[in-house]
């Protein structure tokens, strides 16, 4: 059953959850919690503020994109520094229980999550969990396509017109997991000689490469740039604050992503871990992505779908190999390849 609600003023939101976490809240010297957070940051920044009324728990949250979190996640094994990953693409999630970096957890709410997010903790051995997913598209600046009169992109193949040379963005996927999933979404669409074609071919149309996963539909909505490849679900929120931004699907079939949550291995504060890891699959919880303007589809069937979440009936999806794509070595192939073979190229 999908459950849909309609637009609600953002601080209704919170204060309503604040309201109930008021009658939950325990003592206030309840321990404290460290979490690496890869979603964005008003999303987090509730996130922080809700939990912490809630439980008493003092959490402090260090923003960080997917690819620089499993990057710091490495750096500090042998001394652990934080006690839970939320969010970002599932990939680098992946790789970080493949690499030991993360614990093992069957949470008691799995039951209650969609197939796919079922999935992605059995994949793992139950070191990760799906908490959202959001299909990969273009965003697109209405006003400068109109300009140049051009119809906004609707296959892979329309980014290649030479008329948006320069025009183009997506972000670099050796620190971003939105890029990394177009990487692996054109080699598993088109096999991985005619995507790597294809990336060339688009690079000449490409203004920068950002290290945020974020960056390039910010620069549609500022206008510094006229398509961004990025999740669509980051492009509502920017049409909300009145940019003319509109987002689409490409009809040859795209991929998704999985945004997960792991617990690490060594963490200083599991008790507490566990808590929040409990608390992040409920549906109350699963309402601060909508609240912050952010509308991926949350993996509790029970939470409520803001009706400018992406309806995923509509979308080609292909069959996405996320155990092949989330592992280490697949993924360091194909960023060094991508590096050789396209960044390196002259535009």
């Amino acid at each position: 059953m999908r459950l849909v609600i309609t637009s609600v003023p953002r601080r209704l939101v919170v204060s309503l959850l604040l309201a109930t976490a008021a009658g939950q809240s325990q003592a206030q010297d309840a321990g404290q919690l460290n979490v690496i957070c890869s979603v964005q940051a008003e999303w987090c920044n509730l996130i922080q503020t809700v939990f912490a009324k809630t439980t008493g728990i003092k959490i402090n949250v260090s923003l960080k994109g997917s690819g620089e979190a499993l990057a710091q996640l490495i750096a500090e094994r042998a001394n652990p520094k934080t006690d839970v990953w939320f969010g970002g693409t599932g990939d680098p999630h992946l790789q970080g229980a493949e690499s030991g970096l993360t614990l093992e957890y069957k949470s008691a709410s799995l039951a209650q999550l969609h197939p796919w997010a079922q999935q992605q903790a059995q994949q793992s051995g139950y070191k990760t969990v799906g908490v959202y997913s959001g299909p990969l598209g273009f965003g697109f600046n209405t006003e400068l396509l109109a300009k140049k009169k051009l119809s906004p992109p609707a296959r892979w193949s329309d980014l290649l017109d030479p008329a948006l040379k320069g025009e183009v963005q997506v972000a670099n996927p050796a620190s971003s997991g939105t890029a990394y999933t177009m990487v692996a979404t054109l080699v598993q669409l088109m096999g991985e000689d005619a995507a790597f074609a294809y990336m060339k071919a688009l690079h000449k149309n490409i203004s920068q490469y950002p290290r945020s996963g974020t960056g390039p539909i910010k620069a549609v909505a500022r206008g510094e740039a006229t398509v961004a490849i990025s999740f669509v679900h980051d492009g509502p929120g920017e049409k909300m604050q009145g940019f003319p931004v509109e987002t689409a699907t490409p009809a040859e079939g795209t991929g998704a992503e999985i945004g997960s949550m792991s617990i690490i291995k060594g963490a200083r504060n599991l008790v507490q871990a566990k808590q929040f890891y409990e608390w992040a699959l409920t549906p109350q919880a699963q309402q601060f992505g909508a609240a912050a303007k952010q509308f991926q589809l949350p993996s509790n069937k029970a939470t409520p779908v803001d009706p400018r979440v992406p309806d995923f009936k509509k979308i080609k999806f292909i069959a996405y190999d996320y155990a092949k794509y989330g592992s280490s070595a697949e993924r360091k192939r194909l960023i060094a390849k991508w590096e050789k073979d396209v960044n390196a190229l002259p535009r």
